[in-house]
């Protein structure tokens, strides 16, 4: 199981189980953001807990999400979809850096181009610890 915490840790995440890949977005969030997202469904390998804001953003072309993130120190949890999928579950994504580095160092990156095409780019080879200094 893998955990993170934001930086005052009275917000945190955790994720059953190990993912296969991390996303690096490009949208005009997550490049302001910085974060690697781990993705799975609401209430399934991702769980949320303590004191959160949430800034909500509607897509025109983009997907209409809640960013949550710490109330106290500000760091940036997860992403929740506000619109259920086709089976009715929620997704949702949690922000891989605030976990330790060294049990997913070796995980690939995959790229996501959500600020154009909205499209999932090809593998470049990098993996986690390439991206994360």
């Amino acid at each position: 199981m893998l955990t993170g915490t934001c930086h005052c840790g009275k917000l945190s995440w955790t994720f059953d189980g190990l993912p296969e890949s991390v996303t690096a977005c490009n949208c005009t969030l997550c490049r302001r953001y910085g974060a690697l997202w781990i993705y799975d469904y609401e209430g399934e390998r991702i769980k949320i807990s303590g004191p959160n804001t949430v800034y909500t953003r509607a897509g025109r072309k983009s997907a209409a999400i809640e960013i949550q993130f710490c109330a106290s120190c500000g760091c940036v949890a997860c992403w929740r979809g506000l619109r259920l999928e086709a089976d009715g579950r929620r997704r949702i994504a949690v922000n891989l850096r605030l976990t330790e580095p060294g049990p997913v160092s070796h995980l690939p990156v995959d790229h996501f181009d959500g600020l154009d095409t909205f499209d999932d780019q090809p593998r470049d080879g990098r993996c986690v610890a390439e991206m994360w200094f």
